[in-house]
């Protein structure tokens, strides 16, 4: 979809911090996720439950970790590092 990749996860393991070069969207399909970000270098989090979108501006740092087994879909652009 116009250079758009949508990815499915299933995991229960947590993701490394990271930042993207592009936006991406997370939905939250099954389980709970605790996703950890840091605005001006402050550590904060909001806890994703079931069909919680979450919106990743560009350069945000962010981690994923998941509560329990957790079903997560992932849109970003194609190239997206």
């Amino acid at each position: 979809m116009n250079g758009i990749m949508t990815r499915l996860h299933w995991t229960d393991q947590p993701h490394k911090w990271h930042v993207n070069d592009r936006e991406e969207i997370f939905v939250v399909l099954d389980g709970r996720v605790e996703m950890k970000y840091r605005i001006d270098g402050q550590e904060t989090f909001d806890m994703l439950e079931r069909v919680y979108v979450f919106y990743a501006y560009v350069s945000t740092q962010r981690v994923a970790h998941s509560i329990e087994q957790a079903r997560i879909l992932v849109m970003e652009t194609a190239d997206s590092n």
